[in-house]
């Protein structure tokens, strides 16, 4: 079952973090990878509330976390888009945007999986 909650998760991730890259990149004209960033600081954000607030208070859903944490947060996040498209920033001479996305995905990523730990942490 944890192998199907995986799979279903995974799916419904990629699914998701598609359709934000598409729709950030109509509503956004820049070069900026923003539907990766958007991707990324929103899957540490469901992590963190379910790591710290939803699964330690409901033990008996304990099939959110294969579906949840692994799966659909595994296929909404991206490391590998964000260190390509970071590369691409790099080669073409964007080294502001490059760096700004360093920046800001470590920054926000972390700190609200900080926030979450300490606001809805036991």
């Amino acid at each position: 079952m944890k192998w199907f909650l995986i799979f279903l998760g995974g799916g419904l991730g990629s699914l998701c973090r598609y359709t934000v890259g598409v729709v950030s990149m109509r509503l956004w004209n820049t070069s900026f990878p923003i539907g990766t960033l958007i991707t990324n600081i929103t899957a540490c954000l469901i992590l963190g509330v379910f790591i710290y607030s939803i699964l330690p208070k409901y033990q008996e859903y304990s099939w959110l976390y294969p579906l949840v944490i692994v799966g659909f947060c595994g296929g909404f996040s991206t490391f590998s888009t964000f260190g390509n498209e970071t590369l691409s920033l790099f080669n073409s001479g964007n080294y502001f945007f490059a760096f700004a996305n360093i920046i800001i995905s470590l920054f926000f990523g972390l700190g609200v999986l900080f926030f979450a730990q300490k606001v809805l942490g036991t």
